[in-house]
């Protein structure tokens, strides 16, 4: 009998195991899918040699997980590659906002009228963004927390809806970076908590950047199978699950997949009937013949491009998306230019790119023009360097990846209590009716993004378990 079965190669699924071997224990993972990696996955989409992402792309989430942080993953292939500045957000006139290493060169990017207010928000927390990210990222919190005066700080600012904490701003250009991004949670941004989620991601930012990895997102997932079978662990691939007797026996089973998913499997019923799947996103990939023509000059050297512009525009591309049940005439984009910091991920001169607008679950329209429509605005003549275009609506992400439930790349809504409480109302969100039975997907705290927590602290509630047994 094995100690661990992990049902899903995901990010948090390969943490799990990799956590639970650590400690000695036997560990398989099962994967519906001939490769590892659920949405950390890289992939010639369009044209031979052009190396694309079709879900994650950039990691600040991924460069500062504890989780990722204690494991030799370097040592199995993984390296973080940097562009001169994480992101930029540009605006009609060329000019452009910018989340920079430096709180002072983000900060007078904003102007003089919102250069204070961001350093005043920013900075206290800064020095101890790593018991911050510890605390934030364990939650709901299972120990004390290592820093409780800088977590009820960091609450305080973020745990009320953004469109609050951006009222400090006095001029669009903070409360459009802002804006853009609160918009990775695929949600209003008068939700509860938002700000906490565009505090996060400029902390993260300020402290590690924006990386992309070397090769590919796939890197991460490689890194992380490697150092599994390295202590021992097993994978499998091409292995469907779709009941809990199509596994070997265990003293537990992990799952990365969708609450929906684990309900059916384990004979659940209506456990998770409450959990709320939220809005999708159109992804688009490109292989281009150039770099993007961007007229700020700060978003061609940026990782990370946000394409708004402004915060009234991206917040009512959200409401469309999350609220009006269609998608929006001005998209916001979320974009990635993974070759200007990894040359080899496109041939010679040639470039990949990597593009994302909100759309509501289960849409099935084609949001290709009004994108490129919008890329045009900020980017003059980037259509005529296409060379090929690969294009994916929720019907297409729900195939690729069945935890993204209407196309929900965040594997649940985040917003409301489902932002931190997920997937119950519960203080052991980990553990189900089956006293053998987890959960570890991003559908778990802290929830969605590339950082492996949800498994790491799925893996620390099955050793609670198991040497209780």
């Amino acid at each position: 009998m094995l100690d661990a079965v992990v049902v899903g190669a995901g990010p948090n699924g390969l943490t799990a195991a990799v956590e639970l071997a650590r400690r000695g224990l036997s560990v398989a993972v099962f994967e519906a899918r001939d490769t590892v990696g659920g949405g950390v996955r890289t992939e010639e989409l369009t044209l031979p040699g052009f190396r694309h992402d079709p879900c994650s792309a950039a990691h600040p989430l991924g460069i500062n997980s504890p989780a990722f942080r204690d494991m030799p993953l370097d040592r199995y292939g993984l390296e973080w590659l940097h562009a001169e500045l994480p992101m930029a957000h540009p605006f009609p006139d060329g000019s452009a906002a910018v989340l920079s290493r430096s709180v002072a060169e983000t900060a007078a990017s904003f102007g003089p009228h919102d250069a204070g207010a961001y350093r005043r928000l920013v900075a206290p927390l800064l020095p101890k963004w790593d018991a911050l990210v510890r605390d934030f990222m364990a939650l709901p919190l299972t120990t004390l927390p290592r820093d409780p005066l800088t977590l009820a700080r960091f609450g305080l600012a973020g745990l009320p809806p953004s469109t609050w904490l951006m009222r400090r701003f006095r001029d669009d250009r903070a409360r459009a970076l802002f804006s853009g991004l609160v918009a990775h949670a695929i949600a209003p941004l008068g939700g509860l908590g938002t700000g906490a989620v565009g505090l996060v991601f400029a902390l993260a930012g300020h402290a590690r950047g924006w990386p992309v990895a070397r090769g590919g997102s796939q890197s991460i997932s490689d890194a992380l199978t490697a150092y599994l079978k390295d202590l021992g662990g097993a994978v499998h691939t091409d292995y469907e699950v779709k009941r809990l007797d199509d596994l070997p026996p265990a003293r537990a089973y992990i799952f990365d997949t969708s609450p929906t998913a684990l309900a059916r499997i384990a004979g659940l019923g209506s456990y998770y009937a409450r959990f709320r799947y939220g809005a999708s996103v159109f992804k688009l990939d490109y292989a281009l013949d150039g770099p993007v023509p961007w007229t700020a000059k700060e978003a061609r050297s940026a990782g990370t491009v946000q394409v708004g512009p402004g915060s009234r525009d991206i917040a009512a591309a959200l409401r469309a998306a999350s609220r009006e049940g269609r998608a929006p005439d001005k998209p916001f984009l979320i974009t990635v230019q993974p070759s200007v910091m990894d040359p080899s991920r496109a041939p010679s001169g040639k470039h990949v790119f990597w593009a994302y607008g909100h759309v509501p679950s289960g849409w099935d329209g084609d949001l290709t023009d009004a994108a490129e429509r919008q890329l045009e605005r900020f980017a003059p003549g980037f259509r005529d360097l296409i060379l090929a275009r690969a294009t994916a609506g929720p019907p297409e992400l729900a195939a690729r990846n069945a935890n993204y439930v209407g196309g929900d790349i965040a594997c649940g809504a985040v917003s409301g209590l489902q932002l931190l409480l997920r997937p119950k109302l519960s203080l052991s969100p980990y553990t189900t009716p089956h006293p053998a039975v987890f959960i570890c997907s991003s559908a778990s705290p802290p929830g969605p993004g590339v950082h492996g927590m949800s498994g790491h602290n799925a893996a620390k509630a099955v050793w609670r378990r198991i040497r209780a047994s």
